[in-house]
């Protein structure tokens, strides 16, 4: 076997213009313009709509290699493209190899007889999808969700959904060698892929299953040798017949963050001739576990939860979106530091949204070491497909061959979900303005998608859609007794966040709520003249066409005016944040009846107002801090009555062990002064949620009004403070606040570590650090401070400061400062 990369330096050029730049594979044609000087940041103000023309026209990427003289002389020699976005044709030395038409795919070429020894030369030429779209929409209209700003008709493409707009992102519409391109040159027989079952029906003991998939002229003349190590010890090993069963003793199991470790194998398979050389090798790290979706009859219909080594949890995260218009600008540093931004908010499960990439085999390689279960949409998404085309058929086929055998090994990967929303309202009787026929529709999604699976990953649940409804009529897709849900009553609907209090749905895989970024964020792509948020490119920068009113709107029902654009915006993160803690404590309470919250969204692809609760910087937005408090193993939460002051404290307990303690609550006035305080034990079984105290404050409601009455909660078990909460009988927007007086004192732990205490003479509510003109990350913000409490937060700065530079530039806000 031998390998000839051709990533690194090409030339790309705009065909029919003399347009010639230096390029980069993998890449795209839009960070290669970047680079050499061509064109502005395309997510400044008002650019995105002056680079149009980018994914109008066609590109050409070429470069010589040298072929080693070796090389040809294999029996085979395939050219490998990882990925070719998206209708590429390719040539060598002038002689045309292929034309593809699907981003999704790895292709492989024989193109032996087209190389020759020394200097050779590939072209890749990227053709527009624009006129394809055009035309095939023109002959036949496809049905879809689209935002006036979103080209219609994408989905006769194969391409990533949302580089063609979305209610969150721009239409930035790329091409390029987005992954690998490479020689594969070898004799007789390689490797191309395993495929590996486990058993655990054996206690002490896992079997693994392993059948490599060999491509070979003679497969019978071969043998394997397969070994399973862990941390560099070969725990288990066999030699024989090409697939193999190996017994693993003692097994250490992977588990979802916060319910156990994280421990990964490596399974080697080696290729060996009749001669016993080792011909090719191939490895893949798994983690044993069994993890499937648990559906069976119960008293409010039929359950839906994941259930990892036998025991059911409790799925808490979000969804994700690319992290970048430009996946090539996603560095292995910045997955990393998303996912352990998800990993530290308590989350357990990502969903990966079918308008956007399959994604690189780094982010999957994370969430197996984190913890992270990924709900894996195919990448479908808000439209209607043409599932009467054979030839689109065939091809989606290949794509879900290709990332199927790709990604079936990670042990992070829960689930395959067929699409994102077609079930909520586009599948009908028949084709129509709004709808494809539910004929063609199962083509897809009820037939070729789960044939896929079940024949290459048959230990992974399959699931045709979300929202999807299982039970009785299928098109009433968020009923709540059966299958998953999709929320947007409130935000779309304008219901009052209290309405999250009604849902008694199994499973809630989308629902969200818009805020800005933080001001830091705003000024990258903003100038003094925008910054308010009705200004052009304030709402350009707003993807979702009601959204700036929407959540001025809602601003106003809970908080009050605010009193400059930077107070506006963190002030929308606070609502935000309001948004989803409502409705996950509610559904947290709510279990076993619930079993999953997965909110829209985690992440941005460009610096935008959106559902995010990080910002395309990796800057955490309110929500996120708050995801980190209400996703916590352990949850006290309250469910207010304003009306006649009874406060019920439940308690939640995701540990998959019993939790023992005490919870107190405390009733202050805005003054700080305690009115009533008590405390109760509290015991709640693994995997539960209880009612385990009630107070009644009626008659402080009499004495003081809401508006002046502030509950703190706290649970503490073996004499450590486990969660705190807060609760109120009145909005925000109606207490009377005073003057907190917070005061600071601030400790170096180390060249980018610093202890800040924050002590309070009075309730301060929603305080927040910030440094300003300095990246950091809070263990904690966006805290309530009680005279009671001080409240310890470590800030870890983006780069090595000094403690003067710290104490300089540390600003304190909170509620009251934004009015």
């Amino acid at each position: 076997m031998e390998r000839l990369s051709i990533n690194g330096a090409w030339r790309a050029s705009q065909i029919g213009s003399g347009l010639r730049i230096p390029a980069q594979v993998p890449g795209c044609i839009h960070t290669d313009l970047i680079a050499a000087g061509k064109i502005p940041d395309p997510y400044y103000r008002d650019n995105e709509l002056k680079l149009q023309w980018i994914g109008e026209v066609d590109w050409l990427y070429s470069r010589s290699f040298s072929v080693p003289a070796g090389l040809p002389k294999h029996d085979v020699v395939l050219l490998r493209c990882e990925g070719l976005d998206t209708f590429a044709t390719i040539r060598i030395n002038g002689n045309e190899v292929a034309r593809t038409d699907n981003m999704f795919r790895t292709w492989e070429f024989d193109v032996k007889a087209l190389l020759k020894r020394g200097q050779n030369t590939i072209e890749v030429q990227f053709d527009s999808t624009i006129p394809y779209i055009k035309q095939k929409e023109a002959a036949f209209h496809l049905p879809g969700w689209n935002a006036p700003h979103e080209i219609a008709g994408r989905a006769w493409v194969r391409k990533e959904p949302c580089n063609y707009g979305w209610d969150w992102g721009p239409v930035l519409i790329t091409c390029g060698i987005w992954r690998s391109i490479e020689f594969i040159a070898y004799d007789n027989a390689r490797l191309t892929g395993i495929r590996i079952l486990q058993d655990h029906s054996n206690s002490g003991q896992v079997i693994l299953d392993v059948s490599p998939e060999i491509q070979a002229d003679q497969p019978e003349a071969l043998t394997t040798r397969i070994q399973a190590s862990l941390n560099g010890k070969v725990v288990a090993e066999t030699t024989g017949s090409p697939n193999g069963m190996i017994a693993i003793d003692a097994p250490r199991l992977w588990w979802p963050n916060n319910l156990g470790e994280q421990p990964l194998y490596d399974v080697t398979v080696q290729l060996l001739d009749a001669a016993g050389k080792v011909i090719d090798t191939t490895s893949r790290r798994i983690g044993l576990r069994t993890l499937a979706l648990d559906r069976h009859p119960d008293q409010w219909g039929e359950s839906f939860q994941f259930v990892v080594n036998g025991a059911p949890f409790f799925a808490k995260g979000g969804n994700w979106i690319p992290a970048d218009t430009f996946a090539n600008a996603v560095s292995d540093e910045r997955y990393r530091d998303l996912l352990m931004s998800v990993k530290n908010a308590n989350m357990n499960m990502l969903r990966v949204w079918g308008g956007g990439i399959y994604e690189q085999d780094v982010f999957y390689g994370l969430c197996d070491e984190l913890g992270i279960c990924i709900w894996h949409d195919f990448m479908f998404a808000c439209s209607t497909y043409p599932g009467f085309d054979q030839q689109f058929l065939d091809n989606v086929r290949a794509e879900a061959v290709d990332n199927v055998r790709r990604l079936r090994h990670h042990p992070s990967i829960a689930l395959w979900c067929g699409n994102n929303e077609m079930e909520q309202g586009l599948v009908g009787p028949a084709w129509t303005e709004r709808t494809m026929s539910w004929d063609d529709y199962g083509k897809l999604f009820d037939q070729l998608l789960p044939e896929v699976t079940r024949e290459l990953d048959p230990q992974r649940s399959y699931w045709p859609s979300s929202p999807h409804t299982p039970v009785d009529n299928r098109a009433d897709f968020n009923n709540p007794n059966s299958g998953d849900a999709h929320l947007w009553d409130v935000w779309h609907g304008r219901k009052p966040f209290e309405w999250y209090r009604t849902c008694t749905h199994r499973f809630n895989s989308e629902f969200g709520f818009q805020s800005f970024p933080e001001p830091r964020t705003v000024r990258g792509y903003a100038e003094p003249e925008d910054r308010n948020v009705t200004t052009y490119v304030m709402e350009l920068h707003q993807r979702s066409g009601i959204g700036n009113a929407v959540i001025m709107h809602y601003m106003l029902d809970w908080f009050r005016l605010p009193s400059s654009f930077d107070m506006t915006l963190h002030l929308s993160q606070m609502l935000q944040g309001m948004a989803m803690k409502y409705a996950v404590e509610h559904w947290r309470r709510a279990m076993p009846r619930g079993m999953g919250t997965l909110y829209w969204q985690i992440n941005d692809c460009w610096p935008v107002a959106s559902w995010s609760s990080i910002d395309y910087h990796g800057r955490w937005k309110a929500l996120h801090y708050m995801a980190k408090q209400f996703y916590a193993p352990v949850l006290v939460s309250a469910l207010e009555d304003a009306a006649t002051g009874r406060l019920e404290i439940h308690l939640t307990n995701d540990a998959l062990q019993s939790t023992a303690g005490e919870v107190s609550w405390r009733l202050t006035n805005v003054q700080g002064k305690t009115l009533a305080h008590a405390k109760a034990p509290a015991t709640v079984a693994a995997s539960t949620s209880a009612l385990v105290a009630v107070a009644e404050f009626g008659e402080y409601i009499g004495k003081h009004t809401a508006r002046e009455l502030l509950v703190w909660l706290e649970y503490r078990s073996k004499g450590k403070l486990i969660s705190t909460n807060f609760a109120t009988f009145a909005r925000p927007k109606h207490l009377n606040l005073v003057d907190p007086q917070i005061e600071t004192q601030v400790e170096s732990l180390a060249k980018n570590e610093y202890a800040v205490t924050l002590t309070a003479a009075r309730p301060a509510l929603w305080a927040w650090l910030e440094l300003e003109g300095i990246d950091a990350l809070f263990s904690d913000n966006y805290v309530h401070l009680s005279r009671q409490n001080a409240v310890r937060v470590i800030a870890t700065t983006a780069k090595p400061i000094t403690l003067k530079q710290f104490n300089k530039a540390l600003r304190i806000n909170s509620l009251i400062n934004t009015y």
